[in-house]
């Protein structure tokens, strides 16, 4: 019942409330669909973890597209090997694995520690930063340690069989039963931030910049008391 539970009914909750959920924010909260500014209170961790932040999050969102949503087969019918796709998962995904961790560790640290960005900031703020460090420790530590304490674990025979099969609607709980307890945490721990997605700063990510470049600049300019 516990194993539905949290591979059935969870995961689709998540889901349905990601959708739902973000429909309903742009309904009646559109100016507020963005991320509220804190960069003249902090520059120097803001800077640093933003750049690492957003120059790891791409690579690792498309290794996790490839790894979970791409059958293992496919690969290896372009030359992909199982063998090759584990040493790319290792090196590679855990380079921006562990980059990504550093961006999310100093924009946490940032917003806990600086008195006036912590004021700016709301209860979700902080624990959208929290939660996202967790879940990004927990993916590096089941790349890094997880993947070479369990050596006969894959997780494309399991965790990305039963993904695919979420969207099938014919999920398989019973794959899920002998992961790993770190990869268990780490995919549990991502629908939770789909879930909490539309009710916090997150949403700003679907809001692109394509007006940036063109925009007029803005003159800011000295008061003399």
């Amino acid at each position: 019942m516990i194993d539905q539970f949290l591979w059935v009914i969870l995961p689709y909750l998540c889901i349905a409330i990601f959708i739902v959920g973000h429909i309903w924010r742009y309904k009646i909260d559109q100016f507020g669909w963005t991320a509220k500014s804190s960069e003249f209170i902090e520059k120097k961790y803001l800077m640093i973890g933003s750049i690492l932040f957003h120059f790891s999050v791409i690579p690792v969102f498309f290794g996790h597209v490839v790894g979970l949503l791409v059958p293992a087969r496919w690969l290896e019918g372009i030359g992909v090997t199982n063998h090759l796709y584990h040493l790319g998962a290792l090196y590679v995904g855990g380079f921006f694995g562990i980059v990504m961790l550093i961006g999310m560790f100093l924009l946490t640290l940032r917003r806990v520690t600086n008195k006036s960005v912590r004021r700016l900031s709301s209860a979700s703020d902080i624990l959208v930063n929290f939660l996202l460090v967790f879940i990004t420790f927990m993916g590096v530590y089941a790349t890094l340690v997880t993947n070479n304490i369990v050596v006969d674990f894959d997780y494309r025979q399991t965790i990305s069989i039963w993904l695919r099969g979420l969207f099938v609607f014919s999920p398989d709980a019973n794959l899920m039963t002998d992961v790993p307890l770190a990869f268990k945490i780490h995919v549990i721990t991502g629908f939770l931030i789909f879930a909490l997605w539309p009710a916090t700063r997150l949403v700003h990510a679907w809001s692109l910049p394509f007006l940036y470049f063109n925009r007029s600049y803005i003159v800011y300019r000295k008061h003399k008391s």
